[in-house]
């Protein structure tokens, strides 16, 4: 495939992407509301505890809305990827160009996720498991797909998904002399799969012994052992197939002849990809697991990435809905700031209004809700900064 390929009609912003990704950032920014210490509060409410279990990560196997966060935002960038590409073609930038901002994104992607890890560390924390990093490390590889056809971008998904699947199943499932104690869990936490799926439990697989090796090649206080939360540098593997699936689908975006022809292509290809990820889960081939991206969450992530895609440009593109989305275009024009805000001054925002305003502000509602009300001040301000420099049209890009 040619660099022609790319160049486009005059390119423009979808504002459905914007929307979908402003949707995902501001589940993320929203941690700040910290729901699950209000549905501690109030143990007999079924929707507080609804919302605080869709804002927290499942144990293992499973779903909720909080695990869809990291999948979406590197679905996206797939999605991106085409309009990107068509951007700096149509500038007349030769592949080596290309290649050099693809290869400076990715390294610059990586050392802010560890910056960001960092921050209140005495030391410097090299992990390579957050979304940042998973991408950066993940992002050449995309690039160099994006010059192949669709047909070969499929066959790359299927063989990424299948060597990593054999990977892990060769890999041998903890014996009756194992050490538990290096894991940082139990033979008999409750959430361990048993059969030929052990092959995916916490901190038992492959991809945890590659970190205990790979993870100790740097600088650290004390030896790594294990990730308390299961999760893994290797991920980055079948995050790639996250983002190869975004890719197609910008593809699809940025050429469908009609908004019908992309919403069935979309349903249907979430269908398929919802039932290959519940029989392999079903069946104990392979387990839906976000922590280590196992390939069935792959599929069942990318599933629920084709529908919300779908669902935004329905509603926001086609109904032509862009200005009752402006809360969320907002945040996803912006999304690095947004990500950047949300893990940096969150605590300078609450401390200010403790100071400026008053000690308990937070008190307003009630010891209950006290988080509601501080978490709702830090994403208001979050969000006006974002306004500010979206009407000054000021947008941090790497």
């Amino acid at each position: 495939m040619d660099l022609k390929d790319f160049t486009p009609a005059p390119i423009q912003r979808v504002s459905s992407v914007d929307a979908y990704r402003g949707f995902v950032m501001f589940l993320m920014m929203a941690e700040v509301l910290r729901l699950e210490q209000i549905s501690e509060s109030f143990p007999d409410s079924a929707f507080w505890s609804f919302l605080a279990f869709h804002q927290s990560h499942v144990p293992w196997v499973g779903c909720s809305l909080h695990d869809l966060i990291q999948p979406s935002f590197s679905f996206l960038v797939g999605v991106a990827m085409p309009y990107s590409m068509a951007s700096r073609a149509s500038q007349n930038q030769s592949t080596g160009v290309m290649w050099y901002h693809t290869l400076r994104r990715s390294l610059i992607l990586i050392l802010l996720g560890i910056f960001l890890r960092s921050m209140h560390s005495t030391q410097t924390n090299f992990t390579f498991e957050d979304t940042l990093t998973q991408i950066g490390l993940g992002y050449p590889f995309l690039f160099a797909l994006a010059f192949v056809n669709e047909r070969m971008q499929w066959s790359a998904l299927g063989v990424i998904l299948l060597a990593y699947f054999l990977a892990f199943a060769f890999y041998p499932a903890p014996g009756p002399y194992f050490d538990w104690s290096q894991t940082g869990t139990t033979a008999d936490w409750e959430h361990n799969l048993k059969g030929f799926a052990a092959h995916w439990n916490k901190n038992t697989n492959l991809a945890w012994a590659f970190d205990r090796w790979f993870l100790n090649l740097f600088p650290r206080s004390k030896p790594f052992l294990f990730n308390g939360g299961g999760y893994a540098t290797l991920s980055f593997i079948p995050t790639l197939g996250t983002m190869l699936l975004g890719l197609i689908a910008g593809k699809w975006l940025k050429s469908a002849p009609n908004y019908s022809w992309l919403i069935k292509r979309c349903a249907i290809t979430a269908a398929i990809l919802f039932a290959l990820a519940i029989i392999l889960n079903i069946s104990g081939i392979n387990p839906i697991v976000k922590k280590i991206w196992t390939p069935a969450w792959t599929l069942f992530s990318g599933g629920w990435c084709f529908v919300l895609l779908a669902a935004f440009y329905y509603v926001v593109d086609v109904k032509n809905n862009k200005r009752f989305f402006l809360f969320l275009i907002v945040i996803g024009t912006n999304s690095i700031a947004a990500y950047i805000f949300a893990h940096t001054i969150d605590s300078f925002i609450d401390q200010s209004f403790r100071i400026n305003i008053s000690p308990n502000y937070d008190l307003i509602f009630g010891e209950g809700l006290k988080s509601l009300v501080s978490g709702a001040v830090i994403l208001l301000i979050e969000w006006w900064i974002l306004y500010w420099m979206y009407k000054k049209k000021i947008f941090i890009k790497i």
